[in-house]
């Protein structure tokens, strides 16, 4: 309880649950690449998601307590950043700060957003209907044809940009946040600030350009189905 009271163990909080979402954010990834290996890639890893039944929705209830611890205590002390930091301080450190530390409240918002729209596209597989795999053909091997879906859905330029949207708000996000992490743990010193806030821009490059490579090469049909 003394944890979640204190501004510093929010601040443990968020650290910890960022870094739980970044692992998710890299398994996540490592799935969804596997659409440029064709139907044999994505439409197995559906089957295997699909196969491990209960377990997958237990992961996902824990990700979805993860996400909502922190954002609520991001958003608590984005608040009390604002509330307790005099005007004139507040002058002088915007010069030092960063666009994207400036605007964690606001990427981390887009980022539920986003999310939510994830989810109602391709998990409960809503917002685009006629091309849910639940409603196309079954593939070749008797699968569910998830790759039909992610190729079709991408080709539409307005999905694409949504995603191509929150992977922006991501790439802002993680720019910040990794080297956030490591100054919350005082894993840094002086000297080395600047190489683990270079560091953090990297990664979220890194992240940055393997997520919207797939909706950029799907919607310029080098995958097609």
């Amino acid at each position: 309880m003394h944890l979640i009271q204190s501004t510093v163990g929010r601040k443990i909080l968020m650290a910890v649950t960022g870094l739980l979402l970044v692992g998710f954010v890299s398994i996540h990834l490592l799935g969804n690449l596997s659409v440029f290996a064709g139907p044999d890639g994505i439409n197995a890893y559906a089957v295997k998601l699909h196969s491990l039944g209960a377990m997958v929705w237990v992961f996902r209830l824990a990700m979805l307590a993860i996400f909502a611890v922190h954002i609520t205590f991001g958003i608590m002390l984005s608040i009390e950043n604002r509330t307790a930091t005099p005007v004139s301080y507040s002058i002088k450190s915007r010069m030092k700060t960063t666009f994207s530390s400036e605007s964690m409240l606001y990427t981390g918002l887009i980022l539920l957003a986003f999310l939510i729209y994830h989810l109602l596209h391709f998990t409960v597989q809503i917002t685009n209907p006629e091309i849910s795999a639940n409603k196309l053909p079954l593939d070749a091997m008797m699968r569910p044809d998830v790759f039909t879906m992610v190729v079709l859905s991408f080709q539409k330029v307005f999905i694409s940009l949504v995603y191509i949207a929150g992977m922006l708000a991501l790439f802002l996000h993680l720019s910040h946040g990794l080297s956030s992490f490591v100054q919350t743990f005082g894993l840094n010193n002086g000297p080395s600030l600047e190489k683990v806030t270079l560091g953090g821009k990297l990664v979220a490059v890194g992240y940055l350009l393997a997520y919207v490579a797939i909706p950029v090469l799907i919607l310029a049909r080098f995958v097609n189905v």
